[in-house]
């Protein structure tokens, strides 16, 4: 009987995603869908995991607020299991470097981050040592709200991806141009734009330093998350310039320097960020003027901080007659 319970612990223990979902719950407390956006795992295979390893221990449920989290039960004096967790610690303490390992530990952070921010919990104590729920606190909404103050302005989106930033500046923005390099990832943006019945974003193909748009026919040039992509963020900076008007603004939210080796085989990463300074550089060089740039999120529980620079493209001298 004890070699059949053996065998059975052990084969639990013998696939990656449910290793990979122990060493994050050994950290954190998390919900399901929280796990989800960590491990890039369909739902319910998450549910599936946290299933069996809850059966045979590995995991409890504590509820709070109206949520269910889900917590490793790591005892060292567990007769049964307390050699099994000085193994698997000894492995997670062994494998920090692993691409793997940072890269969900790059999304542990983004994701504790997202709780914190959209306020799923009041900053001010109950008396009872417990966080206060608030329903329908969310940044979304504010930054959404904000928007709402916004002239109705004309933006160019470049490096739109599938479109999610796309369609919140059309909240907004009279009209939108967004420009990607991947037909497949536009024609997604394009069916995500159908269902949330938005009309005012215009589709187009092509690349960031090259954009099919032309000069002068934005306020605004946007580049969010695409400069660390670009095979010349030079030349992206220069193309955004190029398509805002006189007095138009280049808004660009990319990530800072960091030393995340792993970004490049598996997100396709062509920079590690960017130092401010050199960022100010290039936005220089390519003619901005009265620039701002500086971090724009916190990234304590991340490797990765945002940088968000800002700047205005000026008057063409004209010459006296």
């Amino acid at each position: 009987m004890y070699v059949k319970a053996a065998s059975t612990l052990f084969r639990l223990l013998g696939d990656e995603a449910r290793l990979r979902l122990l060493r994050l719950l050994s950290q954190e407390r998390l919900n399901v869908s929280e796990l989800t956006a960590v491990l890039g795992i369909a739902q319910s295979g998450v549910s599936r995991h946290v299933g069996l390893l809850r059966d045979a221990g590995l995991v409890s449920e504590e509820r709070e607020g109206g949520f269910t989290f889900l917590r490793a039960t790591p005892d060292e004096h567990d007769a049964r299991l307390g050699s099994v967790w000085s193994l698997l610690q000894t492995s997670f303490d062994a494998n920090g470097a692993d691409a793997v390992v940072r890269e969900d530990q790059a999304r542990l952070g983004a994701v504790l981050r997202h709780r914190r921010h959209n306020a799923e919990t009041h900053g001010g104590s109950t008396g009872s040592g417990h966080r206060q729920f608030v329903p329908g606190r969310s940044w979304a909404a504010w930054s959404r709200g904000l928007g709402l103050l916004l002239p109705t302005h004309t933006v160019v989106d470049l490096g739109c991806g599938e479109g999610f930033l796309t369609l919140e500046v059309a909240r907004w923005a009279a009209h939108v141009v967004a420009v990607d390099r991947s037909a497949p990832v536009l024609e997604r943006a394009r069916d995500l734009a159908a269902r949330r019945q938005v009309v005012n974003v215009d589709w187009r193909l092509g690349e960031i330093e090259q954009p099919p748009v032309e000069n002068g026919a934005a306020d605004i040039a946007l580049l969010s998350q695409a400069l660390h992509h670009a095979e010349d963020p030079r030349e992206a900076l220069r193309a955004a310039t190029r398509v805002v008007r006189e007095h138009g603004r280049v808004l660009v939210l990319d990530l800072a320097a960091h030393t995340e080796e792993w970004t490049r085989e598996r997100l396709g990463d062509r920079w590690l960020g960017f130092e401010a300074a050199e960022l100010t550089d290039m936005m220089t060089d390519v003619g901005l003027v009265d620039l701002r740039v500086g971090p724009s999120a916190d990234a304590a529980e991340t490797p990765f901080e945002v940088l968000a620079a800002v700047g205005t493209k000026p008057a063409t001298a004209r010459r006296g007659k």
